[in-house]
């Protein structure tokens, strides 16, 4: 499913908004992704895949593609110059091709400013066109309010809550889902009247 979007964008896109710049992560952001990514702050809000602590080993293996597909959109977040956070979409396989997941951090200097706000309202519908995707999905730990509160003023619905779903740091979590389909993209591109 990702090669039309790999033709069209290859590895050269950058999306430029309000005070960032997304595009793909380079080998030389391996000191700026250890500065921010080695944070429990923010590991505690992800999936066991970010370790805490952020080694250089962990930020090597990960800008190697051996974490994520960086094949797939999977961008660092610049700001200043400099790697501060991340943002990608695990596409879904097979019956679940046309969905896809979404992720994202910020290091923790920049938060409090509506930035990361400001980054999914680009890059979700960026890449929903991109790969043609119907659904663009995204879980929430429920002692992450403020990752919830950006899923929702970027128009993605709260579906529900998967139950004892998650165990990090040793303690028990719900998991809320978000997500945000092709319809809601479409009703923005054509309001009616």
């Amino acid at each position: 499913m990702l090669d039309p979007f790999r033709q069209q964008y290859g590895h050269d896109v950058t999306l430029r908004g309000d005070g960032f710049v997304l595009r793909r992560w380079r080998r030389d952001d391996l000191e700026s992704l250890l500065m921010h990514a080695n944070d429990i702050r923010i590991v505690r809000g992800l999936s066991d895949r970010f370790p805490h602590p952020y080694t250089r080993a962990d930020g090597e293996r990960f800008l190697a593609g051996e974490v994520v597909d960086l094949a797939d959109p999977v961008f660092a977040i610049e700001i200043g110059g400099q790697a501060c956070g991340g943002i990608g979409a695990r596409p879904g396989q097979g019956e679940r091709r046309h969905g896809a997941e979404l992720g994202y951090w910020l290091g923790q200097a920049h938060w409090g400013r509506g930035l990361m706000t400001r980054v999914v309202a680009l890059y979700a519908p960026w890449v929903m066109r991109g790969l043609s995707l119907h659904r663009l999905q995204a879980t929430v730990l429920d002692n992450n309010p403020a990752s919830a509160r950006v899923l929702l003023k970027n128009g993605f619905e709260e579906e529900g809550t998967q139950r004892c779903a998650v165990v990090k740091f040793g303690e028990l979590h719900d998991l809320r889902v978000f997500a945000k389909v092709r319809r809601s993209l479409d009703d923005a591109t054509h309001p009616t009247e």
